[in-house]
């Protein structure tokens, strides 16, 4: 390591940098420099030590954290160098993997990955198929539970606690892995799941290539990962032992989507001579802010002991606003934002935080009244919308003509007089050959129940999507997508409808080729051919952040998708009890009080010089007002870094004195109240209400309706009438129950009614 380097890194990160061979843990707190940490590490592994490049795989969780690192990583070693450097997600590190090995696991090296929208559509026809009501087995959930088996490592054949549970559930899971598999197709719990499959299965064909392919396995933000991500990784070092894990079970905030905030409490069991070092040095924010980001995660029941702590003089205080309602609230933070653009600002420094997304649209409102420019992270993204996703599906289906879904999209897309009850038939005459839908579309030339008219239209469809199959393979994937708009007629359909949505509509498509183009400049700058089905896949493995724009504007999300990001200024908007922490949160389960600690921490630590919360007396939320206490966490901020602004006008319906303090109040007086709040009781639910907790989703919450609470009695179909032991949050929400005819049961809450 050279005098420069050492200078750059403080003592525990030059220790970090420097251990070579054996297992390595490091807890990085917020704003540590873990980057930094596992940039120069792998840097000193390929420079002093003389590590192939090929030989290292480093795995992050985003794209954008995979290009940073790499980006800042050719500037140390050369693009030469990091150019055979294994960096990326763990999807995408699987799906590049996957393709080498697909004819291992039943697929082609053609497959295409489903994203969320895909896989509702094939399980759609699933349930469809079953004659089975969506309303007793909503696509959503079952999504949600077929996800979390596959993320704990369990095909349909091992998923045993889910056969005795449900059957027909059971049942849907196994119809839904052949459906991929008959479309040689993948979700994205599938590419993790494949390839830990074949590196496990130390009798298979490629598990001891796989095994020695990599001597030296990195992990950015271990805390996030799940079992079956665990898995591969021990598997994929378990020849050198050589895996170094970086993470902070404090910012540990996606429970709900899988991930396991015990296996980094945990990794020193299966690696107990692994070496621990702890980055407890922040750079990013203010001593103040420092101070109160501590103040809320110290009480977390379980934690590894480590204090955060800077250098940095303390800056501002934190402002705690005290205010009256969801409208006051964003006026407050609106008139802020305006002020703080006005004085030189860049409103790109900026960002507002809520707990779910319901939050925003007030905001919204007023920030447009105020004209003020902002982005919505994590909402509608570019690659959902409709004429997007027809194109890409035209574009997936040339390269994968075996994709049911991705045909049945676009079969009648520009409308070409291809009724239901034809495209029925083609489904028909697919499930009597054992065939593809694509397949099918050929064999209808003979078919005697279809009209001569129908037979026509598939057949031209078909020929034309076999043109185009055939010239994919001398166009570059943008003058392939160009073809397929022009002759397909979509492209003349929107320009004939001359309207402002239609314009809209072709600039995306025309934003995709764009997209192509650049694709395309990129892969060839690296020395490699561009191809449709690169594309595709990186396409597909697109996370939220990735999508940020450039530009003035502030940001606006969920505390969920801000992880990663950082701000000078971060407003955290509704911190009050039920909304954070979020409703039915926190009475019986310390760890789930404890996630929602853990966000409050990670929204506190993106602030770099100004933070301010605000919570109100009362909120309309999901269509109901209700009257609501400050939150607990505003209780553990020292009283010493905090500047309190606002009134109250909402009188002691909810908990609060009349005379709720002010900017000059006694701070310590709020503190103690505010362990003690009193929370509103839950309004039962109506006799047959389904007890919806959360939709699984990418963020948790937005649609829930009342929770239920251990001793509430419920109904199951198949059980009966059973008494709730213990409610689970999280993408999938599950409830444990015991009946007296069958005993205690865990089952999703989607499949329960109240007694």
């Amino acid at each position: 390591m050279s005098a420069e380097t050492e200078v750059l890194l403080n003592e525990p990160q030059k220790q970090a940098v420097l251990h070579v061979h054996g297992p390595l843990i490091i807890f990085a707190g917020a704003g540590s420099g873990k980057t930094r940490t596992l940039i120069y590490r792998i840097a000193n592994l390929l420079g002093p030590h003389r590590v192939a490049p090929y030989r290292i795989l480093a795995v992050t969780f985003t794209n954008k954290a995979a290009g940073e690192m790499r980006s800042r990583l050719e500037k140390l070693t050369g693009p030469e160098i990091t150019r055979d450097l294994w960096i990326g997600t763990f999807h995408s590190v699987c799906a590049k993997l996957l393709r080498r090995y697909a004819d291992h696991v039943g697929l082609t090296r053609d497959y295409v990955i489903y994203d969320d929208s895909d896989q509702k559509a094939v399980l759609a026809r699933i349930l469809k198929r079953r004659e089975l009501d969506d309303k007793e087995y909503p696509v959503k959930a079952v999504l949600g539970r077929i996800g979390q088996e596959k993320r704990e490592g369990r095909r349909a054949k091992q998923a045993q606690d889910l056969a005795e549970s449900d059957s027909i559930l059971a049942e849907i899971y196994a119809d839904y892995e052949r459906a991929l598999l008959q479309a040689n197709a993948v979700d994205f719990e599938d590419l993790i799941l494949y390839m830990t499959e074949l590196v496990e299965n130390e009798a298979g064909p490629v598990a001891q290539e796989l095994r020695t392919r990599f001597d030296f396995v990195l992990v950015d933000e271990f805390q996030d990962t799940n079992m079956i991500q665990y898995r591969l990784i021990r598997a994929l070092s378990a020849r050198t032992r050589n895996v170094c894990v970086v993470g902070d079970d404090d910012q540990s905030i996606y429970g709900w989507r899988g991930a396991d905030v015990r296996l980094i409490r945990g990794f020193r069991r299966d690696f107990s001579d692994a070496e621990v070092i702890k980055l407890e040095q922040n750079y990013r924010s203010s001593a103040n802010i420092v101070r109160a980001a501590m103040g809320v995660i110290a009480p977390a029941h379980q934690r590894e002991d480590k204090n955060l702590w800077t250098a940095q003089p303390p800056g501002s205080k934190v402002i705690v606003r005290s205010l009256s309602d969801e409208r006051e609230e964003a006026r407050s933070v609106a008139d802020s934002i305006r002020r703080a653009i006005e004085h030189g600002t860049d409103a790109a420094d900026i960002a507002i935080f809520y707990r779910v997304h319901a939050q925003s649209r007030v905001i919204e409102d007023m920030l447009r009244s105020h004209n003020l420019p902002y982005q919505i992270v994590g909402g509608m993204k570019f690659f959902e919308r409709a004429e997007v996703k027809d194109l890409l599906s035209y574009l997936r289906l040339i390269e994968n003509p075996r994709s049911d879904t991705d045909l049945l999209r676009i079969i009648n897309v520009p409308a070409r007089g291809i009724g239901n009850k034809t495209v029925e038939r083609v489904l028909d005459i697919a499930g009597e050959n054992s065939t593809s839908v694509y397949e099918a579309l050929a064999r209808s030339r003979k078919d005697t129940l279809l009209a001569s008219g129908a037979k026509k239209k598939l057949a031209e469809i078909y020929d034309l999507l076999e043109d185009f199959r055939a010239d994919a393979q001398k166009l570059v994937p943008h003058e392939l997508a160009n073809a397929v708009l022009d002759r397909t007629g979509y492209r003349a359909s929107l320009q004939a409808q001359d309207s402002a949505e239609a314009d809209a509509r072709l600039g995306n498509m025309e934003e995709l080729i764009g997209s192509l183009q650049e694709y395309e400049k990129e892969v060839e700058a690296g020395g490699e051919p561009p191809t449709l089905s690169g594309y595709l896949e990186r396409i597909s493995l697109v996370a939220a952040v990735d999508n940020m724009q450039a530009g003035s504007q502030v940001s606006l999300m969920t505390v969920h998708s801000a992880k990663g990001l950082e701000f000078d200024t971060v407003f955290v908007t509704g911190m009050e009890e039920e909304v954070f922490p979020y409703k039915g949160v926190g009475g019986e389960n310390p760890e789930e009080l404890d996630e929602e600690r853990r966000l409050a921490y990670v929204a506190l630590t993106r602030a770099r010089r100004n933070l301010i919360l605000s919570h109100v007396s009362a909120r309309m939320l999901f269509g109901r007002t209700r009257y609501l206490v400050r939150s607990r966490f505003l209780a553990d901020i020292p009283t010493d870094v905090v500047e309190l602004h606002g009134h109250s006008r909402a009188g002691s319906r909810a908990g609060y004195s009349s005379d709720r303090y002010s900017a000059d109040s006694d701070y310590g007086s709020f503190a103690s109240a505010s362990r003690r709040p009193t929370a509103p009781s839950h309004p039962p639910l109506l006799p047959g209400e389904r007890i919806i907790e959360r939709e699984a989703g990418d963020e948790p919450g937005d649609d829930m309706g009342e929770p239920v609470h251990p001793g509430d009695r419920v109904f199951h179909k198949h059980f009966g009438r059973g008494i709730v032991r213990r409610v689970e949050l999280g993408s999938q929400p599950f409830v444990t129950a015991e009946f007296p005819k069958v005993g205690t049961k865990r089952i999703a809450a989607q499949f329960l009614e109240r007694a």
